[in-house]
This record gives structure tokens, sequence and C-alpha cells, in this order.
């Protein structure tokens, strides 16, 4: 039976395949995992619907395979008795009924009595020597498995290895618990180019090739494939289809700076931790971030002015607004830009808030997030101030009406109450699409995000 990418969902149309969890002559079960791949939203394994022995693999790691194309075949029906390995492979690989439940994903399971799982190993043809690598750097082939997986996590880093034959098995990795980086690639090409690990990879070639190593005119090329790609799309199409306007307002976050503080330090203020929780977050040893505030202003704010929680279809000619706030919050990783999404941000408490933006989080920088935990947002908070910025304007995730931004919070002269004073502004900006609401409906949602910031017992009015 041939197994095909099954469509992964999303609108995803391919996906990059980062490690095979099988290998050929290996007995797999129904819903077994087979190989893990990574798509521009997550990382992914992806489960075969048939039980039995895998015959043939397609594609190599670091290969982008499109949804609909082979992964592997099995000869469905596991052996009923191990084989010695002289024996022929087609005696191992007797079919038995048939166990199909279609291309599915992790999670859905078939009902089909699960295959034991045994090595068979069919006999194989004498395979020539490898040719040589052009330059003479030895064999140009994808790094031999050995006992357990490479410690390899990047496909990139896969991928610069086997463009220039570095065999990563080989390699002593820099990164924590011995990862293999892409420096460490880089600097076994340098070794076996003459060339130093710091000049550009051009350069490296240029040098492979009996030129004359040179700065001056150098092109760098770098495909907008996987989360860069997905990004661009959606950047464009954001400019493409939303007529976007932004607001932005100086606000004095002196006072939620204390309330943040007072709320960590176990002070008790009942007002104030009535309307935030921080009490219950303070006994599950969690500190309240200010991000987590800012959502739950937000959300507070939503309420008030449903509108921008919506989308717009023109297909339709019509603006959905939705009941629930699924609240997305941008956060730069390794891979790139992601938007994990705080689902029925509305029902929930600070402390709750607080913990699923520490899950996200985290599962964003390990590469765990799932394509169902980066999609559904009907807002987003874009905190751009931890990259020590006052102000934006962002472009707004499509589909969705609004997003605001959170510029960086620092000392200021300010007039606070008749006299001047130093306190900490921030500049908080509104970019929303003008054919949900106008001005006024934008000014006043920030007005009162600005006035929940420099009085956070306002939030007290909307719980």
């Amino acid at each position: 039976m041939e197994f095909k990418l099954p469509d992964l969902g999303e609108g995803l149309t391919e996906a990059e395949i980062v490690r095979w969890l099988v290998e050929v002559g290996d007995v797999v079960a129904v819903d077994q995992p087979v190989v893990e791949v990574e798509t521009a939203k997550a990382m992914v394994e992806v489960p075969c619907p048939y039980g039995g022995v895998v015959t043939a693999r397609f594609g190599e790691e670091g290969a982008e395979l499109p949804v609909g194309a082979p992964l592997l075949t099995v000869a469905v029906g596991a052996p009923a008795e191990a084989h010695a390995p002289e024996e022929p492979a087609e005696r191992a690989l007797q079919a038995a009924a048939e166990e199909s439940s279609g291309n599915v994903l992790v999670g859905y399971g078939t009902g089909a009595a699960p295959a034991r799982r045994r090595r068979v190993r069919p006999t194989r043809a004498a395979s020539p020597a490898p040719a040589a690598a052009p330059g003479g750097r030895g064999p140009q082939r994808p790094p031999a498995r050995g006992d357990g997986p490479v410690p390899v996590i990047s496909p990139l880093v896969r991928r610069l290895a086997r463009e220039h034959g570095v065999e990563l098995r080989e390699l002593a990795g820099s990164g924590p618990d011995g990862l293999i980086t892409r420096a460490d690639v880089e600097a076994a090409i340098g070794a076996a180019s003459g060339v130093p690990a710091e000049v550009p990879t051009e350069v490296r070639r240029q040098g492979e090739a009996g030129q004359e190593p040179t700065r001056a005119g150098v092109e760098s090329r770098h495909a907008l494939t996987g989360i860069r790609g997905l990004v661009a799309d959606k950047m464009s199409r954001s400019r493409r289809e939303i007529p976007e306007a932004t607001c932005w307002v100086d606000a004095d976050a002196t006072e939620l700076l204390a309330a943040r503080a007072a709320m960590n330090d176990g002070a008790t203020n009942g007002a104030m931790n009535g309307a935030t929780n921080g009490a219950t977050a303070e006994r599950d040893g969690q500190k309240v971030s200010l991000l987590a505030l800012f959502a739950r202003i937000t959300v507070a704010a939503l309420a008030r002015y449903p509108e921008l929680n919506s989308s717009v279809d023109m297909e339709a000619r019509e603006v959905r607004r939705f009941a629930d706030v699924h609240l997305g919050f941008a956060a730069q990783t390794d891979r790139g830009l992601v938007v994990p999404v705080v689902r029925h941000a509305q029902s929930r408490t600070t402390a709750s808030i607080n913990a699923e933006l520490l899950r996200l989080t985290e599962a964003g920088r390990s590469g765990t997030l799932t394509p169902g935990e980066l999609t559904g947002g009907t807002f987003t908070l874009n905190n751009y101030g931890v990259f020590g910025v006052d102000g934006s304007t962002p472009i707004i995730n499509h589909p969705e009406a609004a997003m605001l931004g959170v510029g960086r919070i620092v000392p200021k002269p300010w007039v606070h109450q008749g006299e001047l004073a130093v306190r900490h502004v921030v500049q908080l900006s509104l970019t929303f699409d003008h054919r949900v609401c106008d001005g006024g409906t934008a000014g006043g949602f920030l007005r009162y995000v600005a006035d929940c910031v420099e009085h956070p017992a306002v939030l007290l009015r909307s719980v």
C-alpha cells in the first residue's frame, strides 16, 4: 500500500521531512508515527494508516514534499514469524487482509488491532561505492543513521551538511546537550575547504572552485520557505486587502507597574486582587507578567468595543463579529515570528491567561506548537517593546480586524497631578481595519486601554 503525505490542514500545501522514524524493513502498526515533518506552522509527527512492513521510503531528510506526494509503501500485514536474514524478502512480505483508514493525523485512530513491531531484514543487492563529491571532499551522501537520532533540530542545518558532504555523526555539537548547530557545520565545511568558517558560503564556494575568494559583489539569495514564507504571504495579503489605519497614545504605566509588583509580592488589595486574581497566580507559583495584564486589559476593551473582534468577508460583503475572544500574541522565536493563540480569553482570569501565555511561549521556543495553537485568532496583541522600541505601525494579522501594539515602558518627564514628575510611560498603538469601524470606535478602544493602564482599578467596572 502506498501512503501519501496527508492534508495537514489550515491550507498547508507542503512539508519538509525533518526525520524518518522508520527504515525499510521495519514493521509498523496502524497509526504509528513514521516521519517527522515541519510545515510552515509547526513540527508534526505523521502516522501511517496501514500496518505491515515498510518496503520503500520517498524523500531524504530535508526534502520538501507537496501534499499528496508518496511518503512510503507498506506491505500490508506483519509477517507471521521472524525470518532469517538470508531468506528472500518476498517470503517476509506476505500480504494479509487490508488494514486501511485513509491518510490520518496524530490522535485519529482507526480501531484496527496494531501489528506487533519487529524488524525484518530483506536481502539487498550490493550497492556501488558512492561517487566522490566535487572538490575532493569525499563521498556525497546523506548522513548515515546509527543508534538514535542525530542531535540536530534544524532541518536547515541538515540540508547544509548534506549539500557539503558533512557527516553529522562525526561532529561534536557545541549547543546544549551536544546539539549540532549551523556554526558547527560551517566550521566543518571551512576545515574541509581551507576557507575560514566566518567567510560567507558563496565566497567558500569560490575558493572550492579554485577562484580567488573575494567579498566584493557577492550576491546572497534566501528562499522564502517555511515560516518566513508563510509570514511573507500573510503580510502581503494583509496589505493588499485591508485598508488599515493606525492611532496611538502615550500612557502613564506607573500605577500598572505598582499593581503588578504588589500582586507578585503577595500583597493584598481586595479590589485589585478581585479584578486580576493575582493571589491565585501567586499560589500557583507563577509571577504575573506585564503581557498578561495587557492581555486582560485588551479583553476588557474588546467587551466594550466588540466591532474590533471581527473579520471582513468581501465575497459575502459582511462583517463577521465573533462571540469569543481568541487572543493571539506575537512571539519571536529561533524559527521566526509566530502568533500563538490564547483560546476563549474572555472567560479566563488573569492567572489563567498568564499560565497559557507561559505555556505557549515555551512551546514556541521549543518548536512544538501545533497548527491548532497557531491559528484561529480573532485579535492580536503585539508587545514590540521587548525589542527596545517605543512605537510601531504593525501589519494586521489577516484575516483579523485589528492589532494592539505595546512599546517599551521607560521613565519620562510627565505632568502628574498638576506637577512635573518622572513617570513610567508607554506608547500604545492600534492598527485597525477601517472597513469594520471608524476612527471614533478605534479611538474609544485605545483610550479605554490607556485609562486601564493609568488607573488599573478601571478594570473593576468591566468584571
